[in-house]
């Protein structure tokens, strides 16, 4: 057993994962890193497409037979990693592709900080090498990071696009929260982290996105089969943001403040669907007491 553990949560993007995991495998920090694909498929195309991989022992393959969510996807792999003694949890999407080095940043700025923080996060860039606008940290509730010149730069809140997250962390403060299903988990987790530790961008590590698009979800032109997703991301973000008292309320008043007026605005069709979506995750956050688990 190696000394990290990177996790990729799959999802019915064959392509992308393979190119994930070849990009793992010829890690220069190659020699610390085993492979966890936790796979949430609904087919066998993913794990017909990796199949080598699987072979050959270069990874390690569960199926969960589509019974987890992304969010329960995440959580599986972080217990996996602590309950089988590694020492460090590398959380990807299987849409990320790192950099040859991005690991080895990780473990260099492990050393410069004496082990001390709560979670390290790449810096990431979209498929035309600008900056990921779907993923960028934030230093504070209402700042994203503008410059990414320093490092390593300390932030509250990050994806799980290429996140470190020492086990002993997540022994200390549980996992993530398989309930959110979908959105905002790993900002939750990222926040959970940053009020208990210091938590970093480390701007020389590197990884690319290659999300469909460089735009982050927006219910006002979201197509409509997918409207219904949204009542998650007001549910979760509720419960996210109030915890952060004064500050959080005010911030969440105007997010949604904003995102109504985008639909009313912006809208071409469904206005009243995406208004009651807004509606109906907001009031359902206000009741939304998930418990948090702990690693035995």
């Amino acid at each position: 057993m190696k000394k990290v553990l990177a996790m990729i949560v799959a999802y019915n993007r064959p392509v992308l994962l393979k190119e994930s995991i070849e990009q793992c495998l010829s890690q220069s920090a190659s020699d610390e890193l085993d492979i966890l694909i936790v796979d949430n498929s609904t087919s066998d195309d993913v794990r017909d497409h990796i199949f080598e991989h699987i072979q050959k022992k270069e990874i390690i393959y569960i199926n969960t037979n589509s019974k987890l969510s992304s969010a329960a996807g995440f959580q599986f792999g972080m217990r996996y990693a602590v309950e089988h003694g590694y020492e460090f949890v590398w959380v990807m999407d299987d849409d990320c592709i790192p950099k040859k080095n991005t690991l080895e940043e990780f473990l260099k700025w492990d050393k410069e900080l004496g082990s001390n923080y709560g979670f390290l996060s790449s810096k990431a860039l979209w498929k035309d090498g600008s900056i990921s606008r779907t993923t960028i940290q934030k230093k504070s509730l209402f700042h994203r990071v503008k410059d990414f010149s320093d490092n390593p730069i300390r932030v509250m809140f990050a994806g799980f696009v290429s996140m470190l997250i020492p086990t002993k962390v997540i022994r200390d403060v549980g996992l993530s929260i398989k309930e959110f299903f979908i959105w905002s988990d790993d900002w939750e987790y990222a926040r959970r982290i940053s009020r208990k530790y210091p938590c970093y961008l480390i701007t020389s590590s590197v990884v690319t996105h290659k999300s469909a698009t460089n735009i982050g979800g927006n219910i006002a032109i979201d197509s409509e089969d997918r409207i219904y997703r949204y009542s998650y991301l007001y549910r979760n973000d509720v419960y996210l943001y109030k915890r952060e008292g004064i500050k959080g309320f005010v911030y969440e008043v105007l997010r949604l403040s904003d995102h109504t007026m985008r639909v009313i605005f912006k809208a071409k069709d469904h206005k009243m669907m995406r208004l009651s979506c807004i509606f109906k995750g907001t009031i359902d956050g206000l009741k939304f007491d998930p418990q948090i688990e702990y690693c035995n």
